[in-house]
């Protein structure tokens, strides 16, 4: 082929994947996938380093119907625990776009050895699905826990929604849902448990406003404006319904469970979404505990730090998410809601 030929093929090539990521999410999000991939390996070995010998009993890929098909979940329970014990249900981040249910399974046998039934749930993850596929998702897997959770020694009457990053958005969305009637009825989207049931939810690093995403600058902001594009459906996501019913910093009342709240000082998102979530529980009097560093903190903590177990921060999270799981699940009466 002549030079000049393959230069126009070349130029052609980069013209059509160009066009491509400016078409459709679906370049971009396996991009990020793939990033993402290989960051949640890496942090689940280190968790492994810190799972106990034995103690736990795992059922793996147990499935649930949803309105889409089916789903899958991991559940984890204390082994000869002799009476039910209290249930958190983790939904695992990824930006809505990656992750799996694999990436907190470490945590998971951590909280179980500790004396919890803990479940990990998988959602179909965008570009693939749209919203609110996952949301619906997540509560079927809720509905099914509730339903069978008994079987297999956790009480459906204890329970706390956990998530991290796109999942702690998901799991403060799902308590919203359960505590708030008229967003539940403006959404239209499914009561995932009763209030009274929902003893609490512990967020990390999550997403709670997301129009505050967008003027994010540089690589972080091309990251989240495309996982929202594929999440949502739509390149102008801010009109659309997951737009809307996202930021349930808008959403929250006094009725929401307690709720432990972290984000490390090298994390972005903690200025932006974790600490003005916290401030909007604090001004509605309702029981949030938190975990914020000091921005001169050294070294600083990035995204997801509670899962580096390897640093003593990571270990102090763990240490404050273990006491606010035994403390809202110690007794068989609900806390009480302002």
């Amino acid at each position: 082929m002549p030079r000049l030929s393959r230069l126009a093929a070349a130029a052609a090539a980069t013209a059509a994947v160009a066009a491509g990521f400016r078409l459709s999410p679906w370049p971009s999000a396996l991009l990020i996938r793939a990033v993402f991939y290989r960051g949640a390996r890496q942090t689940a070995a280190v968790m492994r380093g810190h799972v106990p010998a034995g103690g736990v009993t795992e059922h793996r890929g147990v499935a649930f119907e949803t309105d889409s098909g089916s789903g899958t979940l991991d559940l984890f329970v204390p082994e000869a625990a002799g009476e039910p014990v209290p249930l958190v249900v983790w939904i695992h981040g990824g930006a809505w776009l990656s992750g799996s249910r694999n990436d907190v399974e470490p945590y998971l046998r951590i909280l179980a050895a500790s004396g919890f039934a803990a479940a990990g749930v998988s959602y179909t993850r965008s570009p693939r699905a749209v919203y609110p596929q996952a949301v619906e998702e997540v509560a079927a897997a809720l509905a099914f826990l509730e339903k069978h959770s008994a079987d297999y020694g956790a009480d459906p009457r204890r329970v706390v929604l956990a998530g991290d990053s796109a999942g702690a958005q998901l799991a403060a969305q799902l308590a919203v849902l359960a505590t708030n009637p008229d967003y539940a009825l403006r959404t239209g989207l499914p009561v995932p448990l009763s209030r009274d049931d929902l003893r609490g939810v512990i967020l990390h690093c999550g997403i709670y406003d997301v129009a505050a995403l967008d003027p994010l600058p540089g690589i972080l902001g091309w990251g989240f404006r495309t996982a929202l594009w594929a999440y949502s459906g739509k390149r102008d996501w801010s009109p659309t319904a997951a737009g809307r019913d996202m930021s349930v910093l808008n959403d929250v009342t006094g009725l929401f469970p307690p709720a432990l709240i972290t984000g490390g000082n090298g994390d972005n998102l903690t200025g932006t979404q974790s600490i003005p979530l916290a401030e909007r529980l604090i001004q509605l009097k309702t029981d949030v505990r938190f975990q914020f560093w000091p921005r001169d903190h050294e070294p600083a903590l990035p995204h997801e730090y509670q899962f580096l177990l390897d640093r003593p921060e990571a270990q102090q999270a763990l240490t404050e998410t273990l006491a606010f799981l035994k403390d809202v699940c110690s007794t068989d009466t609900p806390p009480k809601s302002t």
